[in-house]
């Protein structure tokens, strides 16, 4: 089965794989991956033989963060900006909401919303050489997807004031030590073990399995309550400011020079 030619979901038995498929642009969130992350959590709901599901990366990166030319236009085009906004609240809310076990295979570089993804999963394998990293507060944006939400339920509410101020880095080692990784193992083996953890719970009583993770992810829930909305409401005026556009500015002049 597939959502769409930037993100695909195929079948191991009851467990359900779903890859972020733009390898050459290190599977970079643009326009069409945005939608098809906003709309594939209720079709993976609807599917009632699915009992786990795998999130990778195809490639080098689990996702290497918000695709710049969208960021452009999210800056320049006010519809683009709040329709892409409304989506970002929207796959927040239906990630924590999402009944069925979630294991994150972080097999590279998990960026901005990519670390969002990883960090709103219920199980996260890291490979070695992987990091996560949420690089919003040094481009310009207020952290709006999901970094405020999650990461302080994790770790110390300083360790992730610390990582969201400055975006910086934090290798596969690092995160298992914070307690943002479940696992680290070589490179090249996240997808085997994640995809094995998950045959693991597809296994259990699903009931079971489903009801934990709701009564769990309440404190996800409670966490979310409000804080999606007003993340959102801060981001979108981040791009009317006059670091973001230098920022944006910057880059297109790189890109221009290189073509």
């Amino acid at each position: 089965m597939t959502t769409s030619d930037v993100l695909t979901i195929t079948e191991d038995g009851p467990v359900r794989v779903v890859r972020l498929n733009r390898p050459d642009a290190l599977n970079a969130i643009d326009e069409a991956l945005h939608t098809a992350l906003t709309h594939v959590w209720g079709e993976l709901e609807a599917d009632r033989d699915a009992r786990a599901v795998v999130i990778t990366g195809e490639g080098r990166a689990f996702t290497a963060g918000g695709d710049m030319g969208l960021l452009q236009r999210m800056s320049d085009d006010l519809e683009v900006r709040e329709f892409t906004l409304a989506e970002s609240a929207r796959i927040m809310h239906d990630m924590i909401a999402f009944r069925l076990p979630l294991v994150a295979a972080v097999n590279g570089p998990a960026v901005g919303l990519g670390c969002s993804l990883a960090m709103l999963s219920d199980i996260v394998h890291m490979e070695q050489s992987a990091y996560l990293a949420d690089p919003h507060v040094p481009v310009g944006l207020v952290a709006g997807d999901g970094g405020a939400i999650s990461w302080p339920l994790a770790m110390s509410l300083l360790s992730a004031k610390e990582y969201i101020f400055t975006g910086d880095e934090i290798p596969a080692a690092e995160a298992h030590r914070l307690g943002l990784a479940n696992k680290v193992v070589p490179d090249g083996e996240s997808f085997a073990s994640a995809l094995a953890f998950a045959q693991r719970l597809a296994a259990l009583p699903p009931q079971a399995v489903q009801d934990t993770k709701k009564a769990l992810n309440v404190h996800l829930a409670r966490a979310a309550t409000g804080l999606v909305e007003l993340c959102a409401s801060a981001e979108h005026r981040s791009f009317d400011t006059p670091e973001l556009k230098a920022n944006v500015a910057r880059f297109v002049e790189r890109q221009a020079a290189k073509d």
